[in-house]
């Protein structure tokens, strides 16, 4: 028996809302016509943000963390939900995300007036609202298992998404995909198994109170650690992002990078806060920052590289998931009484938020770019300023904040991981931090030059773009600079709920 119980609190039922509210969604588009896949997915979407601003105003309300059990049934027979100052963070987070994707998405994934149905749009929606479903439950669940069930759900409604247009190439790229989250899936499943037959519970609770440093405690959560990384697309387990990205809608770019990835990252957080004997092993902590640094250098390098737009930014993508990792030897070096009042916590997390928000304004700023354009070469984008000025606009704010310039949330999140590391004599990692930026700015603008180089006599603009899509991608950069104002020490909400688990 878990030797912890879960008190459900007033409001724990919005919990449940938020995993079943995308799943009435799916099951309306099959109900109700697939043609109506769009405007069932606009309904629904705005609704979700408010459930989840809803269960965010009640944990900063509060002050404690909302906790529902289903029916009643404390674990490991029954099924906790929890939602503290993290989880309601990233549930906010991916509910604007994803309604400012829908709102891009509407000019791409719209059922055509002179068709009864058709089977992108339909598809599209479905998935987006299975991804939303899986996500809502990776942030909410405190079970090993519901994690692993939540985990392939995700999976199999991203990668269904990186091949919409049935062309070989992005069949081959969502294969590969498969193939590194089924891996991941394995290597996961192996160390729940070995923690569930050393402690005979899966409930993070319980295992926080069980859970020993020994050999089978540690081979459990290497295992799992390990398979989260070939999810969350570490270097050198990356390989699988860059093509997923290159064939992808932009829409579909947008909530990968921003989304999907963040998921396993933040299961990782969980098992070394959570589940792992405190304190934590100090060389596994290294390692898991080395392999974050090597992502900063080797995929920025491979960002300049990159003659397409949408490349460049898949490779950025792990580069900037690189300094996630970073937070894991700083936060244990900390001198703050726990390890979410550390600098290095709130950096990582911050982080975390900014890069997700930048990096969907610039997908979908590529994209539209890329449909002004007929293509998304970098060498021939002179002349994108000229005919999509807001959209370059927003792709050179967003990317201030993977340069760590001021005011954006990327340069308080790198400027707290670099603060930490200097209090903590970590100076190898706040060097890479140091040269990640620099490597950063390279790329960027070198698109901004192209970008906003004079067109070619025989420039010709392939579509226009509506104004309002400008806007939604314009908002979500703002949002990315918006955090910048965030004050420079550890954030207290995010610490709500970590104390006195459950």
């Amino acid at each position: 028996m878990t030797p912890a119980a879960y008190t459900a609190t007033e409001g724990g039922a919005l919990l449940v809302v938020a995993i079943v509210l995308p799943v009435i969604g799916m099951l309306a588009i099959f109900a109700l016509g697939l043609r109506r896949a769009e405007r069932i997915a606009y309904l629904v979407l705005p609704v979700g943000l408010l459930v989840a601003l809803a269960i965010a105003a009640d944990v900063a309300r509060s002050g404690a963390a909302v906790t529902y059990v289903l029916g009643g049934w404390q674990p490991p027979l029954g099924i906790a939900l929890r939602a503290d100052g993290l989880s309601v963070t990233l549930m906010v987070l991916t509910a604007v995300v994803l309604c400012a994707v829908g709102l891009v998405a509407r000019g791409s994934f719209s059922t055509p007036p002179d068709k009864a149905e058709a089977r992108s749009p339909m598809v599209f929606w479905t998935l987006i609202l299975g991804l939303w479903c899986a996500l809502n439950t990776v942030f909410l669940s405190q079970d090993l298992f519901n994690l692993f069930v939540a985990l392939e759900l995700l999976t199999f409604s991203a990668v269904p998404l990186v091949c919409l247009d049935g062309r070989r190439e992005t069949l081959q790229a969502a294969l590969r995909y498969l193939l590194f989250a089924l891996i991941g899936s394995v290597l996961y499943l192996m160390g729940a198994a070995l923690l569930y037959g050393a402690y005979g519970t899966l409930d993070l609770a319980g295992l926080r109170l069980l859970a020993r440093n020994d050999l089978a405690t540690s081979v459990a959560l290497g295992l799992m650690i390990a398979g989260l990384m070939a999810k969350a697309a570490l270097f050198p387990l990356h390989l699988w992002l860059p093509p997923a990205h290159a064939g992808a809608p932009a829409a579909a770019s947008a909530v990968l990078s921003a989304l999907v990835v963040k998921a396993p990252f933040f299961i990782i957080l969980r098992l070394w806060f959570d589940v792992a004997p405190q304190p934590a092993n100090a060389m596994a902590a290294q390692m898991l920052a080395w392999l974050g640094i090597a992502s900063i250098l080797f995929c920025s390098v491979m960002a300049l590289r990159q003659a397409r737009l949408k490349l460049m930014i898949a490779y950025s993508t792990v580069a900037q998931l690189g300094y996630l990792f970073l937070m894991f030897p700083l936060v244990m070096a900390s001198d703050a009484p726990t390890a979410w009042e550390s600098v290095g916590w709130t950096g990582g997390v911050l982080q975390l938020v900014s890069h997700a928000l930048a990096k969907a304004s610039m997908f979908l700023a590529a994209g539209l770019i890329a449909e002004a354009l007929g293509h998304d070469r970098i060498e021939n984008l002179d002349g994108a300023m000229s005919v999509v000025p807001i959209s370059v606009a927003a792709f050179g704010l967003a990317g201030l904040s993977l340069m760590g310039l001021p005011p954006s949330g990327g340069f308080v999140a790198k400027l707290m991981l670099l603060t930490a590391a200097t209090e903590t004599a970590n100076w190898w990692i706040a060097a890479a931090i140091l040269l990640g930026g620099i490597l950063a700015a390279s790329y960027v603008f070198r698109v901004l030059n192209r970008a906003m180089a004079a067109p070619a006599s025989d420039f010709a603009c392939k579509a226009s773009i509506p104004l309002y899509r400008e806007l939604t991608v314009l908002g979500l950069a703002i949002c990315a600079v918006v955090l910048g104002f965030v004050p420079l020490q550890p954030f207290a909400f995010l610490g709500i709920g970590r104390v006195g688990l459950p």
